[in-house]
């Protein structure tokens, strides 16, 4: 079923794509989400975000290194640990995953919700930049490359798309 929805949808495509050409028509396709998050506003946030999350990074890793030095403690001592040793090693080894899996999820949320409150904060931008692509290019149809099975490198405006929100952005900072 799913291969025939991509065959409709790709001979679909083939027949508009047909009959554009035919009409002279500018067709041109844009990723909007990498044209966002590859502009330099998308940088800046990244920066502030590695910052933030700096200390809970360094907190992740040392807590994967205890738990592995713990394992590999457990692997090399097992044959001669009281079953109380274990008992402690292994409940010493969840905790320490809890605390990992725990840190990692808000670390995580957070990401997620500064990723969405980004794309909010830049959709009028995003659109803007978007509309004078458009213009300056002359195209008569722009299609979501998400949506598009195979096209062809020429038509991607993502990277112009990215380089006017970028001018656009350092022009507001102004």
């Amino acid at each position: 079923m799913k291969t025939i929805k991509i065959l409709i949808a790709s001979f679909s495509l083939l027949l508009v794509a047909q009959g554009a050409a035919a009409q002279g028509t500018k067709i041109g396709v844009l990723n909007a989400l990498q044209a966002l998050f590859n502009s330099d506003a998308a940088r800046v946030v990244q920066q502030e975000l590695d910052e933030e999350f700096a200390e809970d990074e360094q907190r992740a890793t040392s807590l994967g290194q205890q738990l592995q030095s713990l394992q590999t403690e457990y692997r090399q001592n097992e044959a001669v640990m009281t079953e109380e040793q274990k008992r402690r090693m292994n409940s010493n080894a969840q905790d320490l995953q809890v605390q990992l899996q725990l840190i990692q999820e808000r670390v995580q949320t957070a990401l997620q919700e500064q990723q969405q409150a980004f794309v909010q904060r830049m959709q009028g931008e995003l659109g803007t930049a978007v509309t004078e692509v458009v213009a300056e290019g002359g195209y008569d149809l722009i299609l979501n490359a998400e949506a598009v099975p195979y096209f062809a490198p020429v038509l991607d405006i993502t990277a112009q798309v990215t380089a006017k929100l970028n001018e656009l952005t350092a022009q507001a900072n102004d």
